[in-house]
């Protein structure tokens, strides 16, 4: 018969936030079969590990689990309003999430549920699950199990190998001002090949193996209002070295606007702060959308009218520009700060060009445009006929 005890003072009592709690300051251990049910909080000072049997949380009151010594548990049992983890709790087998969250302060990641390399969950749903930090040890793949208070919004990893340690959590907050987390991610710094970037939600993902994550969305994400189309929607992240969001980018996407999923590519999440939606630009987003490559050209600079001059079309759109024009030896023959459509077969370098009056010689020049603001740089070349 299965022996289980629910204890409400037990060996050593103390007071904290004025109630009752557990305080294991021996060598206490659960042998095969044993069960120990908490409704108080806990305070582990001692070695508790290598057991074989099922602590459970339990009743009407939040608990917590305190000390300087990490808890290992073999299986464990989720049911009372919450659990604060003020310590990290390892997990060898299972958890089972009957009712109620466990929780961690978000500023603190070493603190954390975490999943050894034979540690599994079930039962987990919206009013049941992490909504602090979860992770991982010796796993190559897993489905994280954290959400908000509201929501289960789980990320499923797979990495190149075994993670030693990898750590997420999910904040349904606005990355530009969390209220969780000290650090902040504004949607507004980004490179020039994202659209917009999601205001509602991010994740939090740890780990130095290079690795794809699946992530989805729903109603509550609001994707609608950042994309038109499925195909707009990609997965970006907040570059910790250059402190912008960056394209991960997708390898796979399902679903509408309202609900669906992406598979990411491979990253190395240490390399990002934070991840999330983010939307390809759409076409009045920036001028590198409109213009992918500003194109091929023919000049003829005979004063007929007729492509007279080197004319890059809206090139006015991109502000401060600076413009490079080779000949086919690699000479520079021109170069001209913000161009506004100045060449016209002449050089305007002091170099061994010959004949500078009667200008440049027929021929294939290549040209750079270097757009200074948006970061963005332009290669062609255009044939000069005479």
């Amino acid at each position: 018969m299965n022996k289980k005890v629910h204890f409400i003072f037990l060996f050593v009592t103390t007071i904290i936030f004025g109630q009752s709690a557990f305080h294991n300051a021996g060598n206490l251990q659960l042998h095969e079969n044993a069960q120990l049910g908490f409704h108080t909080d806990w305070i582990n000072n001692a070695p508790f590990s290598t057991n074989s049997g099922l602590v459970g949380f339990y009743g009407e009151n939040v608990l917590q689990i305190l000390g300087d010594q990490p808890p290992s548990l073999f299986d464990m049992e989720v049911f009372l309003p919450h659990l604060f983890l003020q310590n990290t709790l390892d997990i060898n087998n299972n958890v089972n999430f009957i009712a109620g969250n466990v929780n961690s302060d978000l500023t603190n990641p070493v603190v954390y549920l975490n999943f050894e390399q034979e540690g599994f969950f079930n039962g987990e749903n919206d009013t049941a699950k992490i909504t602090g930090f979860a992770a991982i040890r010796n796993k190559r793949t897993f489905s994280f199990p954290v959400g908000d208070e509201a929501q289960l919004r789980p990320l499923l990893i797979n990495s190149d190998s075994n993670n030693d340690l990898a750590v997420c959590a999910y904040l349904f907050e606005n990355p530009s001002a969390p209220i969780s987390v000290l650090e902040t991610f504004d949607i507004n710094e980004k490179v020039n090949n994202i659209g917009d970037i999601s205001s509602n939600e991010f994740w939090i993902l740890k780990t130095d193996v290079p690795s794809t994550v699946t992530v989805s969305w729903n109603p509550r994400s609001d994707l609608g209002t950042l994309a038109n189309t499925l195909d707009d929607i990609i997965l970006v992240g907040w570059s910790k070295s250059s402190n912008q969001w960056i394209t991960i980018g997708n390898r796979g996407i399902s679903g509408d606007l309202e609900q669906g999923f992406l598979v990411s590519e491979k990253f190395i999440p240490n390399d990002f702060g934070a991840i999330t939606f983010g939307t390809n630009p759409s076409p009045t987003d920036t001028f590198s959308v409109n213009n992918p490559t500003l194109g091929n050209y023919f000049i003829s600079p005979n004063n007929d009218g007729t492509n007279d001059f080197l004319v890059f079309d809206n090139l006015d759109e991109l502000g401060e520009n600076f413009v490079v024009i080779y000949n086919k030896f690699g000479q520079k023959v021109f170069e001209q700060s913000n161009y506004t459509n100045q060449f016209n077969g002449v050089s305007n370098i002091n170099n061994l060009v010959v004949k500078r009056d009667i200008g440049l010689p027929e021929g294939i020049y290549y040209y750079i445009v270097n757009a200074i603001q948006e970061e963005l740089q332009y290669q062609g070349f255009f044939f000069l006929d005479r």
